[in-house]
């Protein structure tokens, strides 16, 4: 692990910027393949998160780790993160202050891993990093936006509640994963602007 992410995941875990640190048991930094051509942004921890002080390891994380198997990609292969590096009380949604007071910490992640593509998981990170406002609308297709690819799909935390989502969930992970193979390739793919 670089000397870069280390010293960022120790910011992350004594982070006191706003009011989500007062109720955490951990902050949870981003994890994964600092070299990773991907980087998944989700929410914010939950329960399970916000106990081990990882992400993406509660319902939510097993049905991305099996959507991502599907593709074929490894969860070791990529890097995983959220918008929010707290629990929220009661897996509320992350207010636009608690948002702002972890952009630096998200900010400092892409510097650091500088993907090719961006999974943007669900309505809170698409509104967070792209001002959007229709994941239904946006998912499954590839957003170019200021010289970085993004590719917007559902969060896993939907196939919970709606199981004929994970199918969805597997699709789009394997549609992204083909779209990372012919950028690998120099061919071109289809975006919006």
């Amino acid at each position: 692990m670089s000397e870069e992410i280390i010293a960022l995941r120790k910011r992350v875990m004594s982070c006191i910027k706003c009011g989500l640190s007062k109720s955490r048991k951990n902050a949870v930094p981003g994890s994964g393949n600092i070299q990773s051509e991907i980087i998944f942004i989700g929410e914010a921890p939950g329960r399970s998160e916000d106990l081990q002080g990882e992400p993406f390891v509660g319902t939510a994380g097993q049905i991305l780790s099996e959507a991502l198997e599907y593709a074929g990609l490894k969860r070791s292969d990529i890097y995983i993160t959220n918008v929010v590096k707290c629990r929220p009380p009661n897996n509320r949604q992350p207010l636009k202050e608690e948002q702002d007071a972890c952009r630096e910490h998200l900010l400092k992640e892409l510097e650091i891993i500088r993907p090719k593509m961006i999974c943007i998981l669900g309505n809170t990170a698409f509104s967070s990093l792209l001002n959007g406002n229709s994941i239904t609308k946006n998912r499954g297709k590839i957003i170019h936006r200021a010289g970085q690819l993004y590719f917007v799909t559902i969060h896993p935390a939907a196939a919970i509640y709606n199981p004929d989502l994970r199918q969805v969930l597997k699709d789009d992970m394997k549609f992204l994963a083909q779209t990372l193979d012919k950028i690998k390739k120099g061919l071109q793919i289809e975006t919006l602007e």
